[in-house]
């Protein structure tokens, strides 16, 4: 079947990562510009795979190139609303390639070719020819595919024009419905092969965290291919319509996450909000300082408030895991009317890159539009503080209130043995937090150990002890 690509083809390399050291080219990502489409279409000349733009034997090792992938299908039976299903598979098709990494998906695609790959003989050519292939045989219901992948300049920036375009049709038409107005969400688990614990469920309000997928997406998908990575999920008892808990949401996430994870928030960051992956679009972190939520995204360059960039704070959250006071999001669930209303919604937000708040123009409450800080307000807490005080920003009145019904610090005394640790140090970690506990025993000198309630805990140094 893939007698004329130079490298193997399998599942087995899904989860293969390029390092800097290893790396030929990359492509796209965070440092260039990049896209993916599937189109469907009525007249596709099967098998027809052609390179717009330098292909890898013409570029320099080390090299930063822009992407577009397009990929045009027809079949009797395809639909236009699978087309972002179709695409989504993009990503786990192309990491069968030895060799080659992709991350991410739509836009904000970043991939990488080894040296080992170029060495081999690789080309973007066979990429293409690989994907035809693995695409046809993924989807029995596409008769003909043609490929074409991108690599000069101009034509990208067209591309990927075009490709946005596309993205928002799609999204519009999903905000048609609300989690109310169905029967059943659904469950995606293709980003198991990077993050083994995570479940993404999605529903009409809470489009899939990487942006890709949304609820008629996966209605389609389900249909298609009803033991694939997409499946229906039956809602359920109605826990708590604030905080987006279900029964039956519960009881298949803890099935499919190998029993890690047991309750999902499908609208909070607190507590237990829903795990994160790896491909997510942004990243809601909570600022305890300021007791409101900010917003980074992975096209953001600087440091959040946190201290942090994006890139670190996706790596304390990402991977499948639950972890309070984070959670990976896509943009598109900012429009949705329940974004993170158990938290208090937008007048929970108190910093967000501007180029997504300038996107959410129309989806941001008036009152409390210009109220919420951006990196052109502030990128330390003094500072953020400081615009807040000066906008208004209802979370003051939040902090007052607060802070007026918490008595006074508790710490609590008990006799206790004190034990004997040895040690060993991590360092170099920026500060962010890294644990949060309703209640924290902190062991002391003189017998006695002292208790936190509620303890969210920085650190610039993590210490391991072990006995």
């Amino acid at each position: 079947m893939f007698e004329d690509i130079p490298v193997d083809v399998s599942p087995m390399y899904e989860g293969e990562r390029i390092r800097s050291a290893n790396m030929f080219v990359e492509f796209a990502g965070p440092k260039s510009m990049g896209a993916e489409l599937v189109q469907v279409e009525e007249d596709v000349e099967d098998g027809k795979i052609e390179v717009i733009g330098p292909e890898l034997d013409a570029m320099n090792e080390g090299d930063i190139h822009p992407l577009g992938v397009l990929i045009e299908i027809q079949g009797e039976h395809l639909e236009k609303e699978l087309e972002g299903v179709i695409e989504r598979r993009t990503h786990e098709l192309s990491n069968y390639v030895k060799g080659f990494m992709h991350l991410n998906q739509r836009d904000a695609i970043w991939c990488r070719v080894s040296k080992e790959a170029l060495e081999a003989g690789f080309k973007l050519e066979h990429l293409g020819k690989t994907l035809a292939i693995l695409f046809k045989e993924e989807f029995p219901l596409i008769e003909s595919i043609a490929i074409s992948i991108l690599t000069e300049p101009e034509k990208v920036e067209e591309f990927v024009s075009k490709a946005q375009e596309e993205y928002q049709k799609r999204d519009s038409r999903a905000r048609e419905l609300s989690d109310e107005d169905v029967d059943v969400f659904y469950g995606c688990v293709m980003c198991q092969s990077f993050a083994p614990t995570h479940v993404c469920v999605v529903t009409p309000d809470r489009t899939a965290l990487c942006g890709a997928i949304n609820w008629f997406d996966c209605r389609a998908a389900a249909k298609m291919d009803p033991e694939g990575p997409i499946f229906e999920v039956e809602k359920g008892d109605l826990l708590d319509d604030v905080k987006g808990e279900y029964t039956n949401v519960n009881s298949v996430v803890m099935e499919k996450s190998q029993g890690t994870v047991e309750r999902v928030f499908l609208h909070s960051v607190f507590e237990y909000p829903h795990t994160s992956c790896g491909c997510f679009e942004a990243v809601a972190f909570y600022i305890p300082e300021l007791d409101g939520i900010g917003i980074v995204d992975r096209d953001f360059r600087g440091e959040t408030p946190l201290g942090i960039p994006f890139s670190a704070m996706a790596g304390q959250c990402s991977g499948g895991k639950q972890v309070e006071g984070f959670t990976g999001l896509s943009l598109e669930y900012m429009r949705s009317p329940k974004f993170l209303q158990a938290d208090g919604g937008f007048e929970r937000i108190v910093w967000l890159p501007k180029e997504i708040k300038d996107s959410l123009d129309d989806y941001i409450p008036e009152a409390i539009r210009d109220k919420i800080a951006t990196e052109e307000d502030g990128s330390t807490i003094k500072e953020i503080r400081s615009f807040l005080e000066e906008k208004g920003h209802p979370i003051l009145e939040r902090i007052k209130t607060t802070s007026s019904e918490v008595p006074e610090d508790e710490v609590t005394i008990e006799e206790e043995t004190p034990e004997v640790w040895g040690e060993n140090e991590l360092e170099g970690v920026p500060m962010a937090p890294v644990a949060y506990a309703p209640e924290l025993t902190v062991p002391s000198s003189g017998g006695v150990k002292i208790i936190f309630k509620n303890a969210k805990v920085y650190a610039e140094k993590v210490i391991i002890k072990k006995k």
